[in-house]
């Protein structure tokens, strides 16, 4: 599960700056949320865009069919099973840039669960695959999920489906690229207790 990530524009991390610029410069200097990222926020996505990849702004999570809250993740296993997300994981996939993400573990005698930040080492952006649809004429995404890798099994049991910048492309427009990348290695993780 994904329940909040970090999309930070600091100077040193031009690829954030760089989808910043292109969003306020489509959509105005204050139009998207920035810093520790919440369900129903809006924030930059990367897809489709006239044959091209670019960032648009999309609000975080899709409206439950119960009625009430938000359903901010799918499950990469049975997403193109599921009536909700099928025609979306076949035809709307988009990346979700991040400059990390959260999870929390549960710890024995204390009443409130750790937060940890996880990122990759060494690399400055945190790519997630995603998938997104149109609800009462707003554009909404959720992140997908798999199984924990090595480096976050004793943290939680499932994380984001993490993207290496050279998939970004595969991700969006290959149809057939959703199976070779659940067969693969996910990318080792750095975590830091927040």
């Amino acid at each position: 599960m994904c329940g909040r990530y970090t999309f930070y524009t600091d100077e040193e991390n031009r690829e954030a700056v760089r989808i910043a610029l292109e969003i306020e410069e489509r959509y105005g200097k204050d139009s998207f949320d920035k810093g520790e990222i919440f369900p129903g926020n809006k924030v930059p996505i990367l897809t489709d865009e006239k044959n091209k990849i670019s960032p648009q702004l999309f609000t975080w999570g899709f409206p439950s069919f119960k009625g009430n809250g938000l359903i901010i993740n799918a499950r990469s296993e049975t997403a193109g099973e599921k009536r909700m997300f099928s025609s979306s994981s076949k035809q709307r996939r988009c990346v979700i840039p991040s400059t990390g993400f959260f999870e929390w573990k549960k710890v024995e005698g204390k009443k409130n669960k750790e937060k940890y930040l996880f990122n990759i080492p060494g690399r400055k952006m945190v790519y997630m695959a995603g998938i997104y649809n149109e609800f009462e004429g707003e554009e909404k995404y959720v992140i997908l999920t798999t199984g924990a890798n090595a480096s976050m099994k004793n943290i939680h049991h499932r994380m984001p489906v993490i993207l290496g910048e050279n998939s970004i492309e595969n991700w969006i427009y290959d149809d057939k690229f959703m199976d070779t990348l659940f067969g693969s290695e996910m990318t080792t993780l750095e975590k830091k207790l927040v």
